[in-house]
C-alpha cells in the first residue's frame, strides 16, 4: 500500500477536484449556451448541458500538482523522469494537452467547422512531438537491426495521436460510454506502465482514471452535462499521450499493439464507421446512426445496458490484453488470435459493416439526398440498388454464356 500512495492520492485528488467543478462546469455551459438539444443526430430527449470536459482536465491538472508536491516536499519518488532514449519536454506535453481542449471547447460552444477541429487537433500533435513524444524505431519482430522510421517517425506520431484524440470522439454517443471506456483503458495503460517503470505514463493515466470515476457521478445515464468535444478530445489525446510515454526510443512491437488492443472497441467502432460511409459512397465525415452503441440500442437495449455491455467487451480486451503482456510469442499470437476473433464476432452480430445512409433521388425536389433507415425511401433505395445489381449479373451471366457459344 505505501508503494502505492502517491498513485492513490494522485487519483483521489483529480477525484475530488472533478467531482467538485463539474457542477459549476454545468453552470458555465448553460450560460454559454453549450448545450446538447434533442434532434435527429441525438439520443438524448431533453437539453443536456456539455464542456464537461473543463472539469476533467482541471481534475488531471490538479492530480498532476498533487504528484508534483509530494515530490518535491513529502519524498515522493520523482514521475517527470524521461526514459533515457526518449527525451520528453513535459511543459511541452502539458502546452499540446491544453491547446486540444482548447478547441473541443471552442467547438462545444460555437461548433467549429470539421477540417477547422481537425485542424486543432493536428496543431496539439504536432506540439506534442516537438516535445519529444516520438517513438524513432520499431524492434524488428523477425530478429536483425531495428526498422529505423528515419522522418517518417514525425508524420506517424502524429498521425497516430490525432487518430487515437478522434476514436473517442466518435464513440462518444450515449451517457457515461466514452467516460467509462477511457476509464478503463487508462487502468489497464497504468498496470502496463508501472510494469514497464514508466512513472510519468503512471502518473498521468492515474490521473486521468480518478477524473473519469468522478466525471461518471454527473455523466452516467441518465446524465446531467456531457463531456463534449471538451472531453471526448482531451481523453482520446490523453490515452494516446500515455501509450507513447510507456515505450521507449525503440519500441517492441508488442509495446505498440496493447495499447491498440486495450482501445480496441472504439478502434473498430471508427474503422467500421468508415468502411461503412465508403459503402455508401458518402463522406467518411458524414454522421449516421451505424455506431456500436446506435446498434445495441437498435437491438432493443436501453442506454445503461447498452454502456454496460460495451464496458465488458472493453475489459475482456483489456484483459488479453494484460495476458498477452505477460505469455510467450505463440501463447501472445493465439491470445491475440482469440479476441480478433471474439471482437469480429459482435462486429458482424450488430451489423456494424453495413450502410446505415443510402443516396436517394427525390421527385420533387429533383435532387440527391440521404436517407436512413426510418426513411421509406431506404428499403426503396435498396431494392432498386439490389435490381440494379441483379440486373448486371444477368447481363454478365448472358455474355459470358454468349461467348461461350462461339468459341
Amino acid at each position: 500500500m505505501g508503494l502505492f500512495l502517491p498513485d492513490i492520492c494522485v487519483a483521489l485528488a483529480a477525484f475530488v477536484a472533478t467531482l467538485i467543478t463539474t457542477p459549476l462546469v454545468r453552470r458555465l455551459a448553460v450560460r454559454l449556451d453549450a448545450v446538447d438539444y434533442p434532434s435527429k443526430r441525438r439520443i438524448n430527449t431533453r437539453p443536456v448541458p456539455r464542456l464537461g470536459g473543463l472539469a476533467v482536465a482541471f481534475g488531471i491538472t490538479v492530480g498532476i500538482t498533487v504528484q508534483l508536491i509530494g515530490t518535491w516536499f513529502w519524498g515522493w519518488p520523482p514521475v517527470l523522469v524521461p526514459h533515457p532514449s526518449l527525451d520528453v519536454e513535459y511543459p511541452i506535453l502539458a502546452v499540446a494537452l491544453a491547446i486540444v481542449t482548447a478547441v473541443g471547447t471552442v467547438d462545444d460552444i460555437w461548433q467549429l467547422k470539421p477540417r477547422t477541429k481537425l485542424a486543432g487537433q493536428g496543431l496539439a500533435a504536432v506540439v506534442a512531438v516537438s516535445g519529444g513524444l516520438v517513438i524513432h524505431a520499431i524492434s524488428n519482430p523477425l530478429g536483425g537491426p531495428d526498422i529505423e522510421l528515419g522522418w517518417l517517425a514525425y508524420p506517424i506520431t502524429i498521425v497516430y495521436l490525432v487518430a487515437f484524440t478522434n476514436i473517442i470522439n466518435l464513440i462518444d454517443g450515449l451517457d457515461g460510454l466514452a467516460c467509462g471506456i477511457t476509464g478503463i483503458a487508462a487502468v489497464s495503460m497504468f498496470s502496463f506502465a508501472v510494469l514497464a517503470h514508466r512513472p510519468d505514463a503512471a502518473a498521468l493515466a492515474i490521473a486521468l482514471v480518478g477524473a473519469c470515476l468522478a466525471f461518471l457521478r454527473y455523466n452516467f445515464h441518465p446524465a446531467s452535462i456531457f463531456l463534449g468535444d471538451s472531453g471526448s478530445l482531451l481523453l482520446g489525446f490523453c490515452l494516446g499521450a500515455i501509450s507513447l510515454l510507456s515505450v521507449q526510443r525503440t519500441a517492441a512491437l508488442t509495446s505498440l499493439i496493447i495499447p491498440l488492443i486495450v482501445a480496441g472497441v472504439p478502434i473498430i467502432d471508427t474503422l467500421s464507421a468508415i468502411v461503412r460511409r465508403m459503402r455508401a459512397h458518402v463522406s467518411i465525415g458524414q454522421a449516421d446512426k451505424g455506431h456500436i452503441h446506435h446498434r445495441l440500442i437498435q437491438e432493443g437495449y436501453d442506454q445503461r445496458q447498452a454502456v454496460l455491455l460495451i464496458y465488458a467487451w472493453c475489459i475482456l480486451l483489456s484483459v488479453g490484453a494484460a495476458a498477452i503482456n505477460q505469455v510467450d510469442v505463440i501463447t501472445r499470437v493465439v491470445i491475440f488470435v482469440a479476441l480478433l476473433a471474439c471482437s469480429a464476432f459482435f462486429a458482424a452480430r450488430l451489423h456494424l459493416f453495413e450502410p446505415v445512409l443510402r443516396h436517394h433521388y427525390n421527385p420533387k425536389t429533383h435532387g440527391d439526398e440521404l436517407v436512413g433507415p426510418d426513411n421509406p425511401a431506404f428499403e426503396e433505395e435498396a431494392r432498386t440498388q439490389h435490381e440494379h445489381r441483379e440486373e448486371l449479373l444477368d447481363r454478365l451471366h448472358h455474355r459470358d454464356s454468349g461467348d461461350g457459344r462461339k468459341g
